[in-house]
């Protein structure tokens, strides 16, 4: 597990695996979002099999596949409901941890200014230059 923090309350990493669970639950995480969808992974990896393991340790699991067709309003709002309702420090995965962070990118874009939200992807490591244009008007 690589977990980058975005926030205090929601960090990142690139996809986990069933090993990686029992330092998830060490490292305070509270809640697993997979934004990954099954047919990017073997079933080893696919999201059921995850949030198995990510039950059994305690931990709730929500499952939200994305791809760039998928990055909708609805499921923005979903996200951020995911990550603002949850008890504790949530962890999103997909493959390499983009995709959560544009999809946290484009739900705080209307109480965040685009400059910060750049930063804060650029500190984890995540280089989303060019969702400024769309941040930028989601702001008006």
């Amino acid at each position: 597990m690589d977990a980058r923090t975005l926030t205090p309350r929601y960090s990142v990493t690139p996809q986990i695996s069933v090993e990686d669970v029992p330092a998830i639950a060490a490292a305070g995480f509270t809640t697993v979002i997979c934004n990954r969808p099954d047919a990017e992974v073997p079933p080893s990896h696919q999201a059921d099999t995850i949030r198995t393991a990510v039950e059994s340790a305690g931990l709730t699991f929500h499952v939200l596949p994305l791809t760039h067709q998928t990055m909708t309003p609805e499921n923005v709002a979903q996200q951020r409901a995911y990550f603002e309702n949850a008890d504790g420090p949530v962890l999103a995965y997909c493959a390499s941890g983009t995709r959560c962070s544009v999809i946290w990118a484009l739900g705080q874009a209307s109480d965040v200014s685009v400059d910060e939200i750049m930063s804060t992807t650029q500190k984890a490591g995540y280089d989303l230059s060019g969702l400024r244009p769309t941040l930028e008007a989601l702001q008006g």
